[in-house]
């Protein structure tokens, strides 16, 4: 271990940023990032040091990370450094404890208020926050925290509907000691409620049930990232359920139809679920295929990808359209709908799959919009 980055956090601070102590915080969010909290630095390997005055997203330390000998600094005073072995640090540690401006020499300065960064896990380009922590009024630091952790590129409710309130219930959950995994498998009984209860017709109930575990479905990500939680089994319990469980829940809302007296004909139910089903799995090995070849997401290839990601066929514009066919009193229409936008979505995505290989095929580069 001692070739690896070392973390170390100057000076104190009694904030208390999701219900966890600054330092406390700090150190879990590093140790996410790959680093190794320690309480001094390790002979033979980098140190990054982090200043418990301020607060930063845990993109700069990813960042960091691969930038030995870079300072991050904010309004000229020193908030992330990474010093290579063995290097005289007194002077940035001292500079960082009295929260002082500091000669950078022959370091890299990061200015917090001008970089830009690409984000690829959450796909997005943005200045990562740099805020003051200040103990008394952590609200500011909390919420640049909870949109810091948010996907740049998702569909339209995540992004805008319950962003707001999933934030308040990300820090209800994280003040209350409730874990991220804690929150998924209280989603996933909200998930099998609204099977059965769209299996039985009872579709505003499935609806309402389903909207909770959407929203919490946001709240366990969230969570893990603001506070450093997150874990190999949560991400695959959370992305599992999120991969498996849609076509369950559009064979539940066929099977409802007959309850509230508006069954499809059994071939044309087959032939909707197909294409629902089928669609969904062919858009999914489309992405995986993108993925594979241009090692980045089939949605951060150019704006519109970005701006069809929004509402591509997945399983929140889905339940938009199943929703307004259910307020005029048509279900089935609603199931039939969502058929005709899963086509539409395919024949989008694999025209885009192709249209990426033609230019790789002409020598041309294909690269994000977001680099």
């Amino acid at each position: 271990m001692s070739g690896s980055t070392s973390f170390v956090t100057v000076g104190t601070n009694p904030a208390r940023v999701f219900g966890m102590a600054a330092d406390d915080r700090a150190r879990a969010l590093a140790a996410k990032a790959g680093l190794r909290p320690v309480e001094g630095t390790v002979a033979g390997a980098g140190t990054i040091y982090a200043n418990l005055a301020y607060a930063w997203d845990p993109a700069w330390l990813s960042h960091l990370s691969a930038t030995p000998g870079a300072v991050l600094v904010k309004d000229g005073r020193p908030v992330l450094a990474h010093i290579a072995p063995d290097a005289d640090a007194t002077a940035l540690v001292a500079a960082m404890g009295q929260d002082t401006a500091v000669d950078t020499g022959d370091l890299e300065c990061i200015d917090a208020d001008t970089a830009e960064l690409t984000n690829e896990l959450l796909r997005k380009r943005e200045r990562p926050f740099v805020l003051r922590l200040d103990a008394e009024d952590t609200e500011l630091v909390e919420r640049a925290s909870y949109d810091a952790s948010y996907k740049g590129v998702t569909d339209a409710l995540t992004l805008y509907l319950w962003r707001k309130p999933a934030f308040y219930l990300t820090r209800w959950a994280a003040l209350a000691g409730i874990s991220p995994n804690q929150v998924t498998l209280v989603g996933f009984l909200f998930c099998i409620a609204a099977f059965y209860l769209f299996w039985t017709g009872w579709y505003w109930s499935g609806v309402a049930t389903g909207f909770v575990f959407m929203v919490l479905d946001t709240v366990d990500g969230k969570l893990a990232r603001c506070t450093g939680q997150s874990s190999e089994w949560g991400n695959i319990l959370d992305h599992g359920v999120d991969l498996v469980h849609p076509p369950f829940w559009w064979w539940a809302w066929a099977h409802g139809l007959a309850a509230v007296g508006r069954p499809i004909e059994p071939v044309l139910e087959m032939l909707v679920l197909g294409i629902i089903v089928g669609g969904y799995v062919l858009q999914r090995l489309i992405e995986g295929a993108f993925l594979y070849r241009y090692k980045m997401h089939i949605h951060v290839w150019r704006r519109i990808d970005s701006q069809f990601r929004l509402i591509t066929a997945r399983r929140n514009p889905n339940m938009v359209i199943l929703v307004a066919a259910l307020a005029i009193g048509r279900p089935d229409l609603g199931l039939e709908w969502v058929a005709a936008w899963t086509l539409i979505s395919l024949i989008f995505h694999w025209v885009r799959l192709v249209q990426a290989n033609a230019r790789r095929d002409r020598g041309r580069p294909v690269t994000s919009w977001l680099a």
